[in-house]
């Protein structure tokens, strides 16, 4: 398989340097699996090869491959593969408790808000960006950030 050219600033390397933490992060968000989120994050970057699309700026790019994450974790639960099979539990090792109870505590989330979540804190991206790439519109994208803040402060609280 023959491969495009990239352009001379738009090193493959150097874009999934810059990126992959991110993709993976919100693969794994998404779909709470080791082995699935190394799929999505695999056929993220194979796309972005493959397309070799060109970009206005920095936060496009950005922007494109946190839609194609997206777009990747939901044509795998459409999947008949993960249907029709029952997952294992990944064994995620954290350096500190709170880093794994927050992480327990946001996988209990519902998908929609456990992407807002993520999105938000994790990625820093505003509402306005997130409904860009959401296609959603802003006050949803709020409502959801308030409603998953109020699921997440009920299951801490009921910890302390």
């Amino acid at each position: 398989m023959k491969i495009q050219s990239l352009r001379t600033d738009d090193c493959i390397d150097e874009v999934i340097n810059k990126y992959s933490e991110l993709v993976y992060r919100l693969a794994y968000a998404r779909v709470n699996s080791k082995s699935d989120a190394d799929d999505i994050f695999q056929e993220v970057f194979i796309r972005y090869v493959r397309k070799n699309p060109e970009f206005a700026s920095e936060e496009h790019r950005k922007a494109w491959l946190i839609k194609v994450t997206i777009n990747c974790s939901k044509k795998l639960w459409s999947s008949a593969w993960f249907r029709k099979t029952t997952p294992l539990e990944d064994g995620v090792a954290f350096e500190m408790q709170e880093t794994s109870d927050l992480h327990n505590t946001m996988a209990g989330l519902p998908i929609k808000y456990r992407t807002v979540i993520h999105l938000f804190y994790y990625e820093d991206l505003s509402i306005e960006e997130i409904s860009n790439i959401l296609s959603i519109k802003p006050s949803t994208i709020r409502t959801q950030l308030t409603r998953a803040r109020a699921m997440l402060k009920d299951v801490l609280k009921g910890e302390f």
